[in-house]
């Protein structure tokens, strides 16, 4: 279990039921890829992942990515240990390397 952390203004998500209906938003039509900032400790990211998209999220504290790592190890690849902030979205996105 991850605790959040108030300097880094972390607040989980932690109803299964709400994070489904979100991920049950999702279309899946003109796009194929998903970035989840700040995923915590992965409650919405377990029903991204059963979506027929590429998920990517994106995560600066690293307890919740060591976490994230050990419980979805087939993600591990898709998580990426930055702050939002410092990443060029935009270039990463058209290159692939996000």
């Amino acid at each position: 279990m991850v605790r959040p952390k108030k300097h880094l203004g972390q607040h989980f998500l932690k109803d299964k039921a709400i994070a489904q209906r979100i991920a049950d938003c999702l279309t899946e039509q003109g796009y194929s890829k998903v970035l989840e900032i700040g995923p915590g400790m992965g409650i919405l990211t377990q029903f991204l992942l059963q979506k027929k998209l590429e998920v990517f999220a994106i995560e600066i504290d690293s307890e919740s990515v060591s976490f994230l790592k050990k419980t979805f190890l087939n993600f591990s690849k898709n998580i990426i240990e930055n702050d939002l902030l410092k990443i060029d979205l935009k270039q990463n996105f058209e290159n692939n390397q996000l």
